[in-house]
């Protein structure tokens, strides 16, 4: 009898050890949360096409997007963790969208985490007719008359909003925020000077060497702008992260699948033509572990709600 139970618990053990072995067993899907054709959906597809390219399976995106981001990551939530669905995108849904759009129903402990891949880095930027010269021109318009200088953002509780709110709580300014409907109304307001400034990425911005950029929402400066202050050197103590990019699975992955997912996303952030992608998109590469990238994102997660409560944008 010893024997008998001793075989099927070495089966079993075997068993595990091969299905973890043949992973992917059939294509993997690959959530990405926002719209077809964005920038995201086309670093995503070369992501996908990098991890097809190790796992000998397609690597399929299936673009779910919607309501600030959370459809895609409540399916990835939702999905079961055998590895053969995983998501692709920022970290905002997560850290961002749980304190802001009602009945989410997941949060930063919902998912695995399987690397960070790069980074969206975003600006302070005017336009080419703006009385502003400098950032220290912003903030003491503010400090002189509060409300008088607007901002735009692709929208209410985006990074960039919550960014530029974060100085204005810091620094005990008051600054007036104009949402808009993504990127591609915003920067033609700009650039007509129908507002004051515009918080918004880097990559956006990479194609119109008129707008003129006044402060980098980063701990360094930026390489494209070397001679921009960042925030921090205006005083900030903490300033909101850049986005955060990378690779998620369902929570619950076993070890296995685990390993076999960090060590594909690894070796796709080092992919030349995953950093073409990225560089050309006007991202910055940047390389995180899964247990990085969980711990920055559970901090975040924090951060960003005592940040947006504290603007009273909570929908708790």
């Amino acid at each position: 009898m010893h024997r008998v139970v001793s075989s099927l618990a070495g089966l079993a053990l075997m068993s595990g050890i091969a299905s973890a072995q043949q992973y992917p067993l059939r294509p993997v899907e690959m959530i990405i949360p926002f719209t077809a054709g964005s920038g995201l959906d086309v670093n995503g597809r070369a992501i996908a096409a990098s991890l097809s390219s190790q796992f000998k399976q397609p690597v399929v995106v299936i673009n779910r997007d919607g309501a600030a981001g959370t459809i895609g990551f409540s399916a990835l939530a939702a999905a079961s963790a055998d590895g053969h669905v995983i998501g692709f995108g920022p970290t905002t849904p997560i850290s961002n969208a749980p304190y802001l759009v009602k009945d989410v129903r997941f949060d930063a402990e919902s998912f695995s985490y399987i690397c960070q891949i790069f980074e969206t880095v975003f600006v302070m930027a005017a336009g080419p007719e703006s009385r502003f010269k400098s950032a220290q021109d912003v903030l003491q318009a503010s400090k002189d008359k509060p409300n008088s200088v607007n901002y735009g953002t692709a929208g209410l509780g985006s990074v960039p909003h919550l960014s530029m709110a974060n100085v204005g709580k810091s620094l005990q300014l008051q600054f007036q925020h104009i949402p808009y409907r993504g990127d591609a109304l915003l920067l033609p307001a700009l650039l007509r000077n129908e507002i004051d400034l515009a918080v918004t990425a880097v990559a956006s911005i990479r194609e119109h060497p008129a707008i003129r950029v006044l402060a980098v929402f980063d701990e360094v400066r930026n390489e494209a702008y070397p001679n921009v202050p960042t925030v921090k050197e205006l005083g900030i103590q903490r300033s909101v992260p850049p986005g955060q990019v990378g690779i998620y699975g369902p929570k619950g992955l076993t070890a296995g699948v685990q390993d076999t997912l960090n060590a594909g996303c690894a070796a796709a952030a080092k992919d030349p033509d995953v950093l073409r992608v990225i560089t050309t998109t006007g991202q910055r590469p940047k390389y995180l572990t899964g247990t990085e990238y969980r711990r920055n994102t559970i901090d975040d997660y924090k951060f960003k709600g005592e940040l947006i409560k504290s603007l009273g944008l909570s929908n708790q």
